[in-house]
């Protein structure tokens, strides 16, 4: 009897053991997953603000911006063009084809100060090309190659605060040629919210090589692979993503390389690029590549990289200059 008493005192004891052990693993593991989930990398913590203070827009100011208003009559469509001040041939080629005013879509050039100042021939003529054609959004920095991310930021805050009531916006740069009709009428179907598209880059690395112009230091960003973005040659999106871009920007650090930056900023806000691709035939429709001009091939596709403003003007001109009306130009893509 003395030996069965004995016998279940000691079963009930390991039970309570074993249930102890147990609990004390759950708090353990529960304790492990805590911290790894506040470690997350796409939840990082906002940027100290002494170092958010270079990306701000609240840094900057617009040396030039144009009188027309915009947010009573926005567009549908609005075109941001970075382009550097001495860039006035590629303006104009851009203003000839496919950024002149349509009834649904508009162009504006985003610039920095020029080399020399406010005080320069560059600056001199920017400001009456500004009068003339009242397309062109200066900022009060210098504009260089490492300074697109803030340009980016800027043209991001820009449509937030003056043009809030566009439907989409398209960062697009001044050498692509841009089908704007075929653009139009995928845009027409496409999700009004929460929208990015173009050509997405899903396995980019940080080059370490110094020499190199696109060279991102470990220090400065220590992952070996980049999140999807994409390619800075130009993408669409729906205009309620530029507040919520600027928004991110508080926990990205700065990277000189501006597409892979905003592909940082997505991560932050869990939306994911989507790759605009035709079903028939099966293509990217963001061609990043330079082609050789194709009237057809042209008409099918929404961009194409790599023009000069003299190709821009003898290539594209015939197909986008003689009228910038919807009709004529699906009537040039329905012969195709």
């Amino acid at each position: 009897m003395n030996l069965l008493i004995t016998s279940c005192v000691m079963r009930a004891c390991l039970w309570t053991l074993v249930k102890c052990l147990s609990v004390s693993g759950l708090l353990v593991l529960s304790a492990h997953i805590f911290t790894v989930r506040r470690k997350d990398p796409a939840t990082p913590s906002p940027l100290p603000a002494a170092e958010y203070r270079l990306l701000s827009p609240d840094t900057y100011g617009y040396t030039l911006t144009p009188a027309a208003g915009f947010r009573d009559t926005p567009p549908f469509l609005l075109l941001l063009v970075p382009v550097s001040p001495g860039e006035a041939a590629a303006r104009d080629a851009v203003r000839q084809t496919w950024g002149a005013p349509g009834r649904d879509s508009r162009a504006l050039f985003f610039v920095g100060l020029p080399e020399g100042g406010r005080g320069s021939g560059v600056q001199a003529q920017l400001e009456e090309e500004s009068r003339t054609h009242a397309d062109i959004v200066q900022m009060d920095f210098q504009d260089s190659y490492q300074n697109l991310t803030i340009k980016t930021l800027m043209m991001m805050s820009w449509l937030a605060s003056r043009c809030p009531n566009a439907s989409y916006a398209m960062k697009v740069d001044a050498d692509i040629f841009v089908n704007v009709f075929l653009l139009l009428r995928r845009l027409r179907s496409s999700p009004q919210r929460g929208f990015i598209s173009g050509s997405v880059i899903s396995d980019g690395r940080p080059r370490r090589d110094s020499s190199s112009k696109w060279s991102v230091s470990e220090e400065l960003y220590p992952a070996d692979s980049f999140p999807p973005y994409l390619s800075g040659a130009g993408y669409v999106f729906s205009a309620d993503m530029a507040a919520r871009i600027s928004w991110a920007s508080r926990f990205v650090r700065m990277l000189p390389l501006e597409d892979v930056y905003v592909g940082l900023c997505l991560r932050v806000l869990a939306v994911r690029p989507v790759y605009s691709r035709s079903l028939l035939p099966p293509r990217n429709l963001f061609e990043i590549q330079h082609l050789d001009y194709d009237r057809c091939t042209f008409a099918k596709l929404v961009i194409v990289n790599g023009f000069t403003p003299s190709q821009l003007g003898e290539e594209c001109s015939s197909e986008m200059r003689l009228s910038m009306s919807i009709v004529n130009q699906l009537k040039m893509m329905g012969n195709c």
